[in-house]
């Protein structure tokens, strides 16, 4: 792209104002050559101090366009902020792609271009530009031809009122991305995996493959074990797949799914029962199927107009069982004799401590400490109290007897990030982040940043969602509970604003 003209020195324009009329021949050319300018310009500017005086001709005239034909009225720039906070409201996609359509579909005059609205949110300043996100343009997709070809089953952890943790399976189709069936359960088993699968194949008809991920309640095949879900699917023909450990961008149509229905329930009110919440997932399902245009999708249709544009899979044959072979009588061996009462320790037991620091006596957990965990004990009964001591006979912890059907006993020691739920299932409770920058919590370790090591930070929790602020307000990162069986969650959560250490209480780190 060629460079834009310097500006013509005021001087000059001056002395073309004032040229005479009765200036020699060539004179024109010369001065032109002399001064660095074009005889078009020359002349331009001639006639422009004719028309308007001298007084105009000394400063360059406005590039800019008289009229703008594109541009955007103040009104219609409002409008599209209000349908994407309507959107974000209501729990569903509120980017540009997704109030273009919303925009489209409610039959507005003018609709601005998804690339005008991107523009329009960032000057409002409700979006926040993402330099760094991959473009459209690279992704590559993978998707089966037809409808029931193939299926997605995953699960997901969500919590109800009072701390309580559900599990809700979702099961959709790879080719419409058409929500075929979604369950809640008490947990992540084998049995509400098939009660999900089989409320699809009641409704949709049998696909020919069903991909999953290698937990032991889904297809734990990888792991040398035919799970039952397996069993049951390969009865009426089904490809049982999975993806790679520790791969779940295999999986990634149904994990993106998983996001799409929590940021809908973040919105709505925190269900106290399993039914309440599968009504919510239910009504979820419905505007996900046939309101919500998926961006995913040709022509950003439906998931239900893609479901009835390809004509299904034809559903594959049952496979025959195979006969087992006749197990032969086998005479069961006389047991073996228990030898007489030992001789050995009649009150003092011998015991090893487990990994959580506890010891097992009676079918009851006594609680002693993890800076006794796999060491070996002394273990006194009384008829009131256990007494425990190390190899040496000092006492380590002295607890009461547990009472009949009793589990667990402590050993008084307050446990570690202990809160509760307030009735509008909100948990808020202090905490002091590790020197790694990381933060415990149920176990999990979530990571916070380096920055903020040995810091005391507030921490709410709602639903599925964890808030860290500083003790002033200052908000620095929020986690999602991640699916059961995850330990570590990285420091890459979403971050808005960039929060400053509090004044008067420096990083003990920086």
């Amino acid at each position: 792209m060629a460079p834009a003209p310097e500006p013509i020195d005021p001087r000059v324009r001056l002395a073309i104002a004032q040229w005479p009329e009765d200036a020699p021949r060539g004179a024109v050319s010369t001065f032109c050559a002399e001064h660095g300018i074009s005889r078009k310009s020359f002349y331009k500017l001639r006639e422009r101090a004719k028309a308007e005086g001298q007084a105009a001709v000394l400063e360059p005239q406005s590039r800019r366009p008289k009229t703008t034909p594109t541009s955007l009225a103040d009104d219609v720039k409002e409008q599209a902020v209000k349908v994407r906070a309507a959107l974000e409201s209501s729990g569903l996609d509120h980017g540009p792609i997704s109030v273009h359509d919303k925009m489209k579909a409610m039959g507005l005059p003018v609709v601005p271009s998804v690339t005008s609205l991107a523009r329009i949110f960032r000057q409002a300043g409700v979006a926040r530009l993402e330099p760094r996100k991959r473009p459209r343009a690279s992704w590559r997709r993978f998707v089966y031809p037809a409808p029931n070809a193939c299926w997605q089953l995953d699960a997901t952890e969500y919590v109800l009122t009072g701390g309580r943790k559900c599990v809700i399976f979702q099961l959709i189709d790879d080719h419409s991305r058409l929500a075929v069936a979604s369950h809640v359960a008490d947990g992540e088993t084998s049995e509400g995996a098939i009660a999900v699968f089989d409320k699809a194949v009641a409704v949709h008809g049998v696909p020919q493959r069903l991909l999953s991920d290698n937990g032991v309640a889904l297809n734990p095949t990888r792991r040398g074990i035919t799970g039952q879900l397996v069993e049951h699917v390969e009865r009426l023909g089904v490809h049982a797949m999975t993806g790679k450990p520790y791969k779940p961008t295999t999986q990634g149509k149904n994990e993106r799914f998983h996001q799409t229905l929590f940021r809908y329930l973040d919105k709505q009110p925190l269900a106290s029962t399993f039914a309440q919440l599968q009504a919510q997932v239910d009504e979820f399902d419905r505007i996900y199927n046939t309101e919500r245009p998926h961006q995913g999708l040709p022509g950003r249709i439906t998931p239900q107009a893609a479901w009835g544009a390809t004509e299904k899979a034809e559903a594959p044959r049952p496979r025959p069982m195979k006969a087992r072979p006749a197990t032969k009588a086998i005479t069961p061996r006389p047991r073996r004799k228990k030898p007489a009462a030992r001789s050995a320790r009649a009150a003092d037991n011998v015991r090893r401590v487990q990994a959580n620091g506890a010891v097992f006596i009676g079918g009851c957990e006594y609680q002693v400490g993890r800076d006794h965990a796999k060491k070996q004990v002394l273990v006194a009964i009384t008829s009131e109290t256990i007494i425990v001591t190390d190899p040496h006979g000092e006492i380590i912890a002295e607890l009461p007897k547990a009472a009949p059907g009793t589990k667990y006993v402590g050993n008084g020691k307050a446990a570690p990030h202990r809160y509760a739920f307030d009735s509008h299932g909100t948990g808020k409770l202090v905490c002091l982040i590790r020197t790694d920058g990381t933060l415990t919590l149920d176990g999990v370790r979530y990571g916070i940043g380096q920055r903020y090591a040995l810091l005391e930070v507030d921490v709410v929790i709602e639903g599925t969602l964890i808030t860290v602020r500083t003790m002033d307000g200052q908000f620095i990162i929020d986690h999602r509970r991640p699916a059961p069986g995850i330990k570590t969650v990285s420091s890459a959560g979403r971050r808005r604003g960039n929060p400053t250490i509090p004044t008067g209480q420096p990083s003990p780190m920086s």
